[in-house]
């Protein structure tokens, strides 16, 4: 474990440009340090690195991911940790075995970079693995306290197209439809504009249904990519 993250520091340090640096930790409103590590290159280390793995025990991979996670002392290790996650080694042990390893870092990253990615890359497969029990888990999360957990619920099934569970997506909506929140109006405009793209009828109903229980930004988001008309949506009472 302590290996695989020296080699990872190895590869990144000499491609790190600390001026960028700077800006990406500006940008990212982050306490952790960048080394200023553009994705591309990043990305490549990472395949370079994390394509020869094998794993033959979920037990290891969960280890080597989150001795990543945990030891990160710049926000790229834990970029490269969510990638890790992702390997294709590791696509058996996309199941709800491995909720608990997401779960610790959705609530220890705390911020929506790290967030999105594990929600829309990561759980969405368990999601398709484990249907029963990661859609009562969502349900569940979606009642929570934590809005980073509340988040994930509502945008996990981002990449459904056509798929999307209506039934679930409207379940883990609902609890926040009342919430000031800033991440979860744009959680909640985000799905649904994602849903759009295939079922755009089905958005203009559900905003005519919700009316001003769905905040100007929710909605405003929801129908963001339908003609400039539906944001006249007639609202439901």
């Amino acid at each position: 474990m302590t290996l695989l993250r020296n080699a990872l520091l190895e590869e990144l340090l000499p491609i790190g440009d600390p001026e960028r640096a700077k800006s990406m930790q500006r940008y990212m409103k982050s306490s952790m340090p960048y080394l200023g590590v553009p994705t591309v290159p990043l990305k490549k280390v990472c395949k370079k690195l994390f394509s020869p793995l094998k794993y033959d025990c979920i037990n290891l991979w969960h280890d080597d991911v989150l001795n990543l996670w945990r030891r990160a002392e710049y926000r790229e290790e834990r970029y490269a940790a969510i990638t890790l996650s992702g390997v294709r080694a590791a696509d058996i042990f996309q199941t709800i075995d491995s909720v608990p390893m997401y779960e610790e870092m959705i609530v220890s990253g705390a911020w929506w970079d790290y967030v999105d990615e594990i929600a829309i890359q990561r759980l969405s497969k368990i999601l398709v693995n484990d249907r029963a029990s990661m859609a009562r888990l969502m349900r569940e999360w979606s009642m929570g306290e934590h809005i980073w957990k509340r988040r994930c619920s509502i945008l996990i099934q981002n990449r459904s197209k056509g798929g999307m569970d209506l039934e679930l997506l409207y379940d883990c909506i609902r609890p926040s439809l009342s919430s000031k929140e800033f991440f979860l109006r744009k959680a909640i405009g985000w799905a649904l504009r994602e849903l759009a793209w295939t079922n755009p009828d089905e958005v203009r109903r559900y905003v005519a249904q919700e009316g001003e229980r769905l905040s100007t930004l929710s909605r405003r988001g929801a129908l963001k990519n339908l003609k400039s008309g539906d944001n006249k949506v007639r609202l439901g009472t």
